[in-house]
């Protein structure tokens, strides 16, 4: 059960970063970079000495939104 509620997760946060960075992409670019924004916010809230993605809530959504919009941010500039 873990990893569908990861997949729903990681898709709801990857859609909502494409909307914000305005980049249209499928639904499996949303899960993939949903699911590792939430890694990398994580890694990044980690300098900030808060946590990471906890659980199915508002303040892991916000983790990893930020860290899909940054993720996008940068794939953007390395193109």
């Amino acid at each position: 059960m873990g990893i569908l509620i990861w997949v729903i997760f990681g898709a709801l946060v990857g859609w909502v970063a494409s909307m914000i960075m305005g980049s249209g992409s499928g639904i499996i670019q949303d899960i993939i970079v949903g699911i590792v924004g939430a890694l990398f916010g994580g890694w990044l809230m980690s300098f900030f000495g808060k946590g990471g993605v906890s659980g199915f809530n508002l303040y892991s959504f916000l983790v990893a939104l930020l860290g899909a919009v940054v993720l996008i941010a940068i794939v953007r500039a390395l193109r």
